[in-house]
């Protein structure tokens, strides 16, 4: 699929939603236009659709759809600095439309800006950009070497043979690759292959001192690759060979840090493609020296940005005591593996959770005033700081209490907030089952992914909800029995082979597992903490929906409604269960699961509100 095809191909739904403006529009005629130039641009009829755009801005300027369209529709007739302009202008209105991004970032890229280009690609990948590994894989410079890889396949092929003349110059190139590469863990089996056989030619030739054609382009590609085994956490195959040979590297390096001589940027690459260069002796030594900006931006990933979490370490506050028996199996899973190791958090537009639940949800909580003054909010199990951090930008006046039991987990969360400049989040190393010795109550408890790991999941909700105050809010996430039923053959395989979760256990498991089975329909299984997280953890309980209306109804819960659902899974729904009040009706949709079992994905994400006691 080129880019023309990628655009063509995007639903007239999508393009003909009513589109934010700003100020006094006359919004059903825009509106009536615009789905108009929309419906003109599914058919390529791109002049009454362009003619359209234009009648719409000259009334009402600020009308984002019609600023994105023109743009798609001048960047593909090849003027690619008018259509900057025009997405610009549609950024500065709404940051977080994923078009937007997505459109300019191809611009930047026609015009050779590959840098502003890898930036909005990387907006737009954080928004939910789709099939990103399935664009990338018909990106011009990668069709290729995926073909003589299929071909050669399980043969393995030098890396001149598989990248061919013109070597990975082309790689450095292709913006989206770069992007996915530093963003998040590739979830694609042909080009997770590809990159294993690229790294493993990297290795080859620093082993053997051979030349690595590494112009700026080249140099952007690896490094970025580099990257990518870091966010992963070495999770792809690597051979006796292959461990050798990083070694001998390692050995290499360390000699040159001990008596100050240079270290060939090959050689760094290519060990840091293999395990992060923070482990290494006297590491803090490379930030000192010079190198290109990619490999630069590497040595901060892998060295700098470590060491600035290990320092932090002893300055995260203990909360309470952590003792029992199952939190501190669960306490030493993701103080080895701490989870997810996310990189760049997307644009958010700040508004208020009563807005949020009406846009996002379809409910309006009872008796919920934000106006009186701040939210006190409680990330009960806030990991590695994403959800913490999302809450504390999105909400108004927010004081957020993040407490995890993982203190590897909390100083990455702490060193991601600090980076973002945010001063409303307050971080701790709790026990959840503890945490009535805080003494605190709140108006919002949010508690995604965390209690199907405790031993007794109802007893910590009820714990939980002792700390909310009388119509507070709560957002939980648990396991779908339905949508995790797979995973029975992968853990009776793991279970039968004895695999430990232990990194060389992991990586083993996942290729048995790919060989037997293919890729499983979870993005977990693309890094080692996740892989670890979904198949391996020292404790998961899972739940159906009856089980969960049973706890709401027996706590005096009221369901307000699934968040994080897709489009599509609630239009099905709706046209299934047209009445409005279906959206909150748990046996409504416990009877749409049975039939659709992927509804919720990995886990069921839900709103609910603790009533006043009568």
């Amino acid at each position: 699929m080129n880019r023309r095809e990628r655009r063509a191909s995007r639903s007239q739904a999508e393009r003909a939603l009513p589109s934010r403006t700003s100020g006094p529009t006359p919004l059903a005629n825009a509106a009536d236009a615009y789905a108009a130039a929309a419906a003109h641009y599914q058919r390529r009829e791109f002049v009454p659709a362009q003619r359209l755009c234009r009648e719409i801005l000259s009334r009402t300027p600020q009308h984002v759809g019609s600023l994105v369209l023109l743009g798609d529709i001048v960047q593909q007739e090849g003027r690619n600095n008018q259509a900057v302009k025009l997405l610009t202008q549609a950024l500065a209105l709404d940051p977080c439309n994923a078009t937007a991004h997505d459109n300019l970032a191809i611009a930047y890229q026609a015009l050779g800006r590959r840098d502003d280009a890898v930036v909005h690609f990387t907006q737009a990948l954080t928004l939910g950009l789709a099939d990103a590994e399935t664009l990338v894989k018909h990106g011009a410079a990668l069709v290729m070497p995926l073909r003589r890889l299929a071909d050669a396949w399980p043969r393995t092929l030098p890396l001149a043979d598989l990248l061919g003349a013109e070597g990975a110059s082309p790689l450095g190139r292709e913006a989206l690759l770069l992007a996915l590469l530093q963003l998040r863990p590739v979830h694609d089996i042909d080009l997770e292959r590809l990159l294993t056989a690229i790294r493993r030619g990297v290795l080859h030739c620093a082993v053997e001192g051979s030349e690595l054609f590494l112009d700026a382009d080249a140099a952007e590609f690896y490094s970025a690759l580099a990257q990518q085994c870091f966010i992963n956490e070495y999770v792809f195959a690597q051979s006796d060979v292959e461990r050798a040979g990083s070694l001998e590297l390692q050995a290499r390096i360390f000699a040159a840090l001990d008596v100050g001589t240079s270290i060939v940027p090959r050689d760094l690459i290519a060990t840091a493609s293999y395990l992060p260069l923070h482990t290494l002796p006297k590491a803090a030594a490379l930030l000192q020296r010079t190198f290109p900006d990619p490999i630069a931006r590497l040595l901060v990933q892998q060295i700098g940005e470590p060491l600035e979490e290990a320092a932090d370490r002893k300055d995260i506050p203990s909360l309470t005591r952590i003792d029992d028996a199952v939190s501190l199996q669960v306490q030493h899973q993701y103080e080895e593996n701490p989870y997810p190791r996310w990189v760049a958090a997307p644009p958010v537009e700040p508004t208020t959770l009563s807005d949020f639940l009406a846009e996002y949800v379809g409910a309006i909580p009872a008796s919920w005033d934000q106006a009186v003054g701040p939210i006190d909010v409680l990330i009960a199990g806030c990991g590695t700081g994403s959800h913490s951090i999302d809450t504390a930008r999105r909400f108004a006046q927010t004081r957020v209490l993040a407490v995890d039991m993982s203190r590897t987990s909390l100083a990455y969360a702490r060193r991601k907030t600090r980076a973002l400049d945010l001063a409303n989040i307050e971080y701790g190393q709790a026990d959840i089952l503890k945490l009535a010795s805080l003494g605190r109550q709140f108006d919002v408890i949010e508690a995604a992914g965390v209690l199907h790991h405790l031993a007794d999941p109802a007893a910590a909700w009820r714990l939980l909800l002792s700390l909310l105050r009388p119509n507070g809010l709560m957002f939980v996430g648990l396991y779908s029995a339905a949508a995790r039923r797979p995973l029975a053959a992968a853990r009776a395989l793991i279970a039968a082979r004895g695999y430990k979760p232990v990194a060389d256990d992991i990586r083993a498991c996942r290729q048995d597992l790919i060989t037997r089975h293919g890729l499983p329909p979870f993005s977990d299984f693309a890094s080692t903490s996740g892989c670890r997280d979904l198949l391996f953890n020292v404790m998961e309980h899972q739940f159906t929906i009856p089980e969960i209306k049973t706890f709401l109804d027996a706590n005096r819960l009221t369901f307000l409604g699934f968040g994080q659902l897709r489009p599509d899974v609630r239009e099905r729904f709706r046209q299934r269960f047209p009445d409005p009040a279906a959206r909150r009706d748990l046996d409504a949709w416990h009877a749409f699961e049975q039939t659709n079992p992927y509804t919720f994905g990995n886990m069921y994400f839900f709103w609910v509100q603790k009533r006043e006691t009568d």
